[in-house]
């Protein structure tokens, strides 16, 4: 994506053309487990579990915005779902909405130079987060958060694909966004500010970055947003959910990718050694057969301590969300090293027992739909070669990078 400009912006102009996003909206009838919607320190917090759901909520959340419209993604693609977000977009920017993009260069390689031309056009702007050469395979804006008007959002992992906007097919993926109306989100809205102007900078320095990251990361009570970035030392995130492990009787996690240091395992581990509970909900099934095979890596460490340990069968998993005690942890993060240490990330904590307990309802039916990878099981999968696969495949994930890995096909049994 490196031929689109660092920030576009030209005259008004109401673009056309034809969407066909979602195909067979009559057709699509997903069952989940009952909806989440709560009301924490006057913000209402509603969970998007569902592809369809956040599409829809997307669309209407775009289409009411009166005065500004902040986008946020480290994927937005080329393709139906993408094209009539698109479309919405550039309409509210034709009716006078400032609307402004962020994109990771990286993860929207693929958007063709027009692709974006239509929002250019209608006045609104876009932005593209691509460090220099020597940081660009390191840092990537994993983020993804869609702020209207400065008071409702949307967050989580999900990005702008058809196949995390749906509920059907082989390719789609089960992850989560959460809905946000309320004063949290003004917050959200002064670090999405400061971050796009960072990165219209002609020489953006990372040091700058690290200020705005722990600028935003401050502040405790019900609701407070954790960023994490490339941070050697007191990284705001990583730093918040080991205090919330470290302290909890009770953790649960569901994690796409799961590859973290053997600290963090340790740490996990001890929730149980002290008398507590710990369960793990990750994939088993993704794009990227390395991820599942690193963090199979980590399981034998786990269910020595007594952690649960489960894969998720019925669709590629996406979902990053951490729940220690009645503490809440959701937004981009992934539970590895380059979310952990590298990435840009940003993840909303909510400290309260009626959404902790609600959000843990919800991992009860992950889990229900899970196969659990108990210690007999592990032990009759956990052959030489496997375990062989399964060290190469963690090395690789953590100094490597996914994209990469994703390409050394080293299958998956």
């Amino acid at each position: 994506m490196g031929h689109l400009p660092e920030v576009n912006q030209i005259a008004r102009s109401a673009p056309c053309f034809p969407f066909l996003w979602p195909p067979h909206h009559d057709a699509m009838i997903v069952s989940f487990s009952p909806p989440i919607d709560c009301e924490v320190a006057g913000n209402r917090l509603r969970l998007l579990p569902g592809g369809l759901e956040r599409f829809e909520t997307l669309i209407d959340t775009i289409e009411a915005a009166q005065e500004s419209i902040r986008v946020l993604f480290y994927m937005f693609t080329e393709d139906a779902a993408g094209t009539r977000v698109l479309h919405a977009l550039t309409q509210a920017a034709a009716r006078g909405v400032e609307v402004r993009v962020l994109l990771d260069e990286f993860g929207c390689g693929a958007i063709r130079p027009a692709f974006l031309d239509p929002l250019r056009d209608a006045g609104g702007m876009y932005c593209v987060f691509h460090p220099t050469i020597s940081r660009r395979y390191l840092i990537r804006n994993h983020q993804k958060m869609v702020v209207v008007d400065g008071r409702r959002a949307i967050i989580g992992g999900a990005n702008i694909n058809e196949h995390y906007l749906t509920d059907e097919g082989p390719k789609h993926w089960r992850d989560l966004w959460l809905f946000i109306d309320g004063p949290a989100v003004e917050k959200l809205a002064d670090y999405f500010d400061d971050i796009y102007l960072w990165t219209a900078h002609p020489k953006p320095l990372v040091k700058k970055l690290r200020r705005i990251i722990a600028k935003h990361s401050r502040g405790s009570g019900p609701i407070a947003w954790r960023f994490s970035g490339p941070i050697a030392n007191s990284n705001p995130w990583p730093v918040q959910v080991v205090k919330d492990i470290l302290a909890a009787r009770r953790v649960d996690i569901v994690a796409a990718y799961f590859s973290p240091s053997n600290a963090m395992l340790r740490r996990i581990g001890g929730v149980v050694e002290r008398g507590g509970e710990a369960r793990l909900v990750t994939a088993s099934k993704s794009d990227n057969n390395a991820t599942i095979a690193a963090a199979r890596f980590t399981y034998g460490r786990l269910l020595k301590r007594g952690v649960r340990v489960f894969e998720y069968q019925p669709a590629k998993l996406h979902t990053k969300l951490y729940i220690c005690d009645d503490a809440v942890h959701i937004g981009s993060a992934n539970f590895d090293f380059r979310s952990l240490y590298l990435n840009l990330e940003m993840m909303l904590r909510v400290e309260d027992r009626a959404f902790a307990q609600a959000m843990r309802d919800y991992v009860d039916g992950e889990v229900a739909n899970s196969m659990e990878i108990t210690p007999a099981v592990h032990k009759s999968k956990a052959t030489l070669w496997r375990k062989t696969k399964w060290a190469l495949s963690n090395f690789l994930v953590t100094t490597m990078d996914y994209t990469v890995t994703r390409r050394i096909n080293l299958g998956q049994e």
